[in-house]
């Protein structure tokens, strides 16, 4: 069974995640991670086993690799998650911008998934919840990281903000 660290998004950030959470949403903040961090986040986050990330410990950032829709490479990605249960949630926002992002549009195709962090790693399988179930988990992701409002408000009218839930992949021993 995968040992991805469990990620509690009721738990209160304390008053230093408040303000780098602020930083992070300004317009220099959100190009820096748009465009920089998530460049350099998979190499940073392997090379120092998972102790170091762009985050600095503000959000919990787990690397997520998919295999390409189109090209049948894998792909890897940091990305901010909670856990509900044993499953990781992750939120397909893309920082608010109208296209989907790609990974999404990888887990589509192909929901086999390998998420890693700080030296766990885990085969997952993903689906798209909706419904209740998506307004329950998003709104939790919102307690986590207030950004999540700013980006649903950016593409209200243009497309939905997806939630995803990643299951243990079933073991294939035999």
């Amino acid at each position: 069974m995968p040992q991805i660290a469990p990620v509690d998004p009721a738990r209160t950030p304390s008053a230093f995640k408040r303000v780098a959470v602020s930083i992070a949403l300004s317009r220099p903040g959100t190009w820096f991670y748009m465009h920089v961090a998530s460049r350099i986040d998979p190499w940073l986050i392997r090379a120092t086993k998972g102790r170091v990330d762009s985050a600095v410990g503000i959000v919990p950032i787990v690397l997520l690799t998919t295999r390409g829709a189109r090209s049948g490479l894998e792909r890897t990605v940091p990305l901010l998650y909670f856990t509900d249960g044993a499953d990781i949630v992750l939120i397909a926002s893309s920082f608010g911008r109208p296209r989907y992002p790609a990974w999404y549009q990888n887990l589509k195709a192909n929901p086999e998934v390998t998420v890693c962090r700080r030296g766990h790693r885990g085969r997952y399988v993903a689906r798209e919840v909706d419904g209740a179930e998506h307004d329950r988990l998003y709104a939790q992701a919102a307690r986590l990281y207030r950004g999540y409002r700013i980006y649903e408000s950016r593409v209200a009218g243009i497309r939905h903000v997806p939630v995803l839930r990643l299951s243990a992949a079933p073991s294939t021993v035999g």
